[in-house]
């Protein structure tokens, strides 16, 4: 008996399956179509046969899959029309339309009441300002709308046919009350959106159904398989890590740096609204949010692709891989002597401002290579400890890290985590945390396990503890002072070119 789990990216769909014991059966990734993002939009039908075409390779040869749960990217929406055909493309986060209907937003309720409702700091992001763009410059298209998805519960309805999506990822839509856990009608009335063509709101975790005959049979899965709404794919990769308590976090280092803490209702929302920090309804009527960096793994693939591309270049002709190189050649027994701001792609939390620009400060004749690649992992894992500072004010204290991501490969960095934090970095090496996740919680929905706790001891497998050392966490105190300085004197010096 199998139990897989799919994860939906911006950039490609991934199908992995594990049996109900915990061990590895196999797993399928389709990159959907390279380049496409790059204009901010994504092509639904295209997502849906990738995701088809995982399913039917991550199946194939293993025993039959008896749940499969989803978990996908935020934000984005699919309109479908009668015939259930994508009407457009879909705007990614990173698309600018929506400003001035996001504008619009905030002045009828006003930015406070926004935040309470819905747990966001309003942004043109979410998907409400994006429908509302839609609907206003395509009145015509809009008009054929007969349903809306994200792209989690618009797998899930291909799959069996029901309209349902999580709480989590309807919190990214900037209209799902976190308080009620319901749509919220005077949102939607404003946005002139019908919520009979929004999906049915579901916890995370829930039976959605069972998989349709016809597709059971294109793909080659069991035909009793039960498809289960997961969750959004930041909240699968805390499950998928065993982080489901207040106090506990997960560190997914990949192209983004995301800490994702788990916290109670108790909680002081005023300084999470300030830091632009969302709060995410999680299990047991809890919440996670998310403390990020745009650039965590990204700075490093810069160093590797910009500054060292040609000793890269030779490194993989040996058959080796550059990051191991470089990271052995750091000198690790003391701060690097630079400060690097890592807002090559402007910041993220607290400051969430696209016009920041990243900085190396401290440069002389004697600098190194090596000590530009240190210091480039130290400015990520500052702001980390910046991000945590500002959790603190909220009464969101975490006290074991759980790291996971391409970085989480890296005993350097970790070990520098742990140092620089002051907490314990606990390593599960690389593992693909967000379809580990949808699996721990597609066997729960269908009582293959009685806890989480229980699925957690079978799947979670802790690699390593890096615990923090004292006298290097005193020296970092002293860069992380400095760091602190760097965000608002960059900007000063770029704002007074400007006005020259």
């Amino acid at each position: 008996m199998a139990i897989a789990g799919i994860d939906i990216g911006t950039t490609g769909c991934k199908c992995t399956v594990y049996d109900r014991e915990g061990h590895f059966l196999s797993e399928a990734y389709r990159e959907y179509q390279p380049g496409m993002t790059e204009n901010h939009r994504l092509d639904a039908w295209l997502v849906w046969e990738n995701t088809k075409a995982v399913m039917q390779e991550a199946a194939r040869g293993v025993e039959p899959i008896t749940a499969i749960g989803v978990t996908s990217f935020g934000e984005a929406v699919v309109l479908l029309d009668g015939n259930d055909n994508p009407l457009t493309y879909s705007l990614l986060y990173t698309d600018p339309n929506g400003g001035e209907q996001c504008e619009r937003l905030v002045r009828h309720f006003g930015k406070e009441d926004l935040s309470q409702i819905t747990g966001l700091n309003p942004s043109p992001m979410y998907s409400i300002p994006k429908i509302m763009y839609i609907k206003e410059t395509q009145p015509e298209l809009f008009k054929q709308c007969e349903k809306i998805c994200l792209f989690g519960d618009f797998i899930i309805y291909m799959l069996c046919g029901a309209r349902q999506i999580d709480y989590s990822l309807a919190s990214r839509t900037m209209a799902f009350d976190i308080n009620s856990l319901e749509w919220s009608e005077p949102i939607l009335q404003f946005a002139g959106i019908d919520s009979c063509v929004l999906p049915i709101p579901v916890p995370i975790g829930s039976k959605a159904g069972k998989i349709r005959k016809e597709m059971a049979l294109e793909l080659g899965i069991w035909e009793e398989a039960i498809i289960v709404s997961g969750c959004h794919d930041q909240v699968a990769a805390a499950i998928g890590t065993g982080v489901y308590k207040p106090g506990m976090a997960v560190d997914g280092t990949g192209t983004v740096e995301c800490i994702t803490p788990v916290f109670g209702r108790d909680t002081h929302r005023e300084p999470l609204y300030r830091g632009s920090y969302a709060i995410v309804p999680f299990l047991d009527r809890q919440f996670v949010t998310y403390a990020f960096s745009f650039t965590g793994g990204a700075l490093l693939k810069w160093y590797r692709d910009k500054l060292a591309y040609m000793e890269a270049d030779t490194i993989q002709k040996l058959g080796a891989n550059p990051y191991d190189f470089f990271n052995g050649q750091v000198d690790a027994s003391k701060p690097s002597g630079l400060l690097v701001l890592p807002h090559f792609a402007g910041a993220a939390t607290p400051y969430m401002d696209p016009e920041s620009r990243g900085a190396i400060i401290g440069l002389t004749t004697e600098t190194t290579r090596m000590q530009i690649y240190q210091a480039l992992m130290e400015g990520v894992t500052y702001e980390m400890a910046l991000n945590m500072e500002r959790l603190a004010e909220a009464g969101i204290e975490i006290h074991t890290i759980r790291a996971t991501g391409g970085g989480a490969a890296s005993d350097v960095w970790l070990q520098m985590k742990a140092d620089i934090l002051n907490k314990p970095i606990v390593s599960l090496g690389a593992t693909q945390s967000g379809t580990l996740g949808c699996i721990m919680l597609a066997g729960l929905a269908c009582e293959l396990y009685e806890s989480i706790e229980e699925a957690e001891q079978i799947f979670v497998k802790v690699n390593r503890t890096y615990a923090p050392n004292p006298d290097k966490h005193e020296q970092y105190k002293k860069w992380l002072k400095k760091y602190k300085k760097c965000y608002n004197a960059v900007k000063t010096v770029l704002a007074t070119e400007e006005e020259d």
